[in-house]
C-alpha cells in the first residue's frame, strides 16, 4: 500500500484528512503531538507522537521513506526545511497554509486590517498570483509566506501542493465563528444584528473541502499553489440562514448600512470589503468539485451545540472568546434596539 504520514493529525483539518487519504487507499500514519485517534478513522490508521521541534524524530517517523507526506502544522521557513530536508525520502508533499498571505497590491493585507485606511482592497476572487507579504518572522501571514517560499528552493523532484485555506469551518475548530449563529438560536434570540447590510463575504473552507483537495493532490502530485476554499463565499446573511436552516428556527435580521456600533453587528465576517478567492485552478489542475457551504454545515452546528451545552462559551471555546470578547453581548443588542 502507499504510505502517507499526516502531521497535525488530532486537529480539526488533520482529523478529516487521515479519513479521506484512507478511505482512498493509503496507509496512514497519523501523527500529533498526543498520538491520539478518532473514533471515525479506520481501524488500519497508525497513530503515532511527536514534537514538532525535533527534526532527529521527525526524520524516524519518515523512516526509509513515504509516498506522501501531509503537513497541517506548518507554520514557517524553519518548518519548510525540515521537510525539504526529507525530500530524497518523501515522494510528494502537501502543506497547509493560508489565505492571510495575500496582500492587495498597496501593502494593505490581513496584517493591517486594524489601521486606518488598512483594510486590503482585493479583486473578486483572488487569484493564486496575487502578490503574497514578504516572508518574514514578525506576524502569522509573514511567517506562512516564508513557509511557502521555502519548498520550491527543492525543485521538481521534490513535488509540494501548498493549499492556501480561508475561514476554516467544521468540527473540532479552536476559533469556530459560526457559534455567532448556533448559540443564539440555542439562547432564543429571535432578533440579531448584521453590520454591512449583512454582504460581509470572507470566504469559508470547510475542512471536508480541505481534505479532499489533499486526496486529490495526492493522487496527481505536482509543484503548485492553491486556493483551498468553500463553492462560493456566502455573505454573513446567508451563513446565518443556512444555520438556522439547519436548526430548524427563524431569525428576524436587522442590518446596519455602515460598521458594527461597537459590539452591535459585528460577526466574525463582519468585513466592509469582499474578501473571496478564485478556486477555479483547484477545479482545473487535481480536478477538485466543490461542495456547497450549506451541505457541510450540519455536523459542525451538531459539534457546536453539544459544546456549548451547559457550558459557559468562554470555557468551551478559549480561543475564540480570547479573539471575540464581546461576540455574545446581549445587552448591548438589547439596548440599541430599544434606542
Amino acid at each position: 500500500m502507499r504510505k502517507a504520514v499526516v502531521i497535525g493529525a488530532a486537529g480539526q483539518i488533520g482529523r478529516p484528512v487521515v479519513d479521506a487519504l484512507a478511505r482512498d487507499g493509503w496507509a496512514v500514519t497519523a501523527v500529533s503531538r498526543g498520538g491520539g485517534r478518532d473514533a471515525g478513522w479506520d481501524e488500519g490508521v497508525r497513530t503515532a507522537r511527536l514534537d514538532r521541534a525535533d527534526d532527529d524524530a521527525l526524520a524516524a517517523l519518515v523512516g526509509d521513506g513515504c509516498e506522501l507526506l501531509v503537513d497541517v502544522v506548518a507554520y514557517d521557513a524553519g518548518h519548510a526545511r525540515q521537510l525539504t530536508s526529507l525530500a530524497d525520502r518523501i515522494g510528494s508533499a502537501v502543506v497547509i497554509s493560508s489565505v492571510s498571505v495575500y496582500e492587495d497590491g498597496a501593502g494593505r493585507g490581513f496584517d493591517t486590517q486594524g489601521e486606518p485606511d488598512g483594510f486590503p482592497v482585493y479583486p473578486v476572487p483572488v487569484p493564486e498570483t496575487q502578490p503574497t507579504v514578504a516572508p518574514g518572522e514578525a506576524t502569522y501571514s509573514t511567517r506562512k509566506a516564508a513557509l511557502e517560499a521555502e519548498p520550491p528552493a527543492a525543485g521538481e523532484s521534490f513535488p509540494v501542493t501548498v493549499l492556501r485555506a480561508g475561514a476554516v469551518h467544521g468540527p473540532y475548530s479552536p476559533l469556530p465563528r459560526e457559534l455567532y449563529f448556533v448559540k443564539r438560536n440555542l439562547d432564543g434570540r429571535k432578533r440579531r444584528v448584521l453590520a454591512y447590510r449583512g454582504e460581509s463575504r470572507f470566504h469559508p473552507s470547510s475542512t471536508r473541502t480541505i481534505a479532499e483537495l489533499v486526496r486529490l493532490a495526492a493522487a496527481r502530485p505536482g509543484s503548485r499553489v492553491l486556493n483551498a476554499c468553500d463553492a462560493k463565499a456566502p455573505t454573513a446573511a446567508e451563513i446565518g440562514a443556512a444555520v438556522d436552516a439547519v436548526m430548524g428556527g427563524e431569525t428576524r435580521t436587522v442590518c446596519l448600512d455602515g460598521p458594527p456600533e461597537g459590539s452591535v453587528g459585528r460577526t466574525p465576517w463582519s468585513v466592509p470589503l469582499p474578501v473571496v478567492f478564485d478556486m477555479s485552478a483547484a477545479r482545473r489542475e487535481p480536478g477538485y468539485r466543490p461542495v456547497p457551504y450549506a451541505d457541510s454545515l450540519p455536523e459542525t452546528v451538531e459539534w457546536l451545540a453539544a459544546g456549548v451545552r451547559g457550558r459557559d462559551w468562554r470555557e468551551a471555546f478559549p480561543l475564540l472568546a480570547r479573539v471575540y470578547p464581546d461576540l455574545f453581548d446581549y445587552a448591548a443588542e438589547d439596548a440599541w434596539h430599544a434606542a
